[in-house]
């Protein structure tokens, strides 16, 4: 069965590779930057996929969201960190960000049926 993070996942690669097919110098840094901000330095991988998402829901990007933690699972993340992570966007951005606290708790559903399946 196709969930919608299936359908999200590959529209994703799908129009990531079309982006840098284009072969513009400045997209392709950006691309470069965003990938390398999120690698292990003095912080973990695991907690900066962390900031992403609190970022993300504070922005209101569900997109952001599901590719945070999808990012947040893959490194880990316990259902714990991830509700910790959603509170302090929900802190910080206030009731306008319930609408996608609702789509992440969906998310991190489908992640966790996706994993036990495996």
């Amino acid at each position: 069965m196709t969930t919608r993070l299936d359908e999200f996942q590959a529209y994703r690669q799908r129009m990531n590779e079309r982006i840098l097919d284009a072969n513009h110098l400045g997209i392709k840094r950006f691309f470069n930057l965003d990938t390398n901000a999120y690698r292990d330095g003095a912080l973990s991988a695991k907690t900066k996929e962390l900031l992403g998402l609190v970022a993300s829901a504070v922005l209101r990007c569900d997109d952001c969201i599901d590719y945070h933690l999808i990012q947040c699972v893959a490194a880990g993340a316990s259902d714990e960190e991830l509700y910790e992570a959603l509170n302090v966007a929900l802190v910080v951005g206030g009731s306008i960000v319930i609408p996608h606290l609702r789509h992440a708790f969906e998310t991190i559903d489908l992640l966790r049926v996706k994993v036990r399946s495996k």
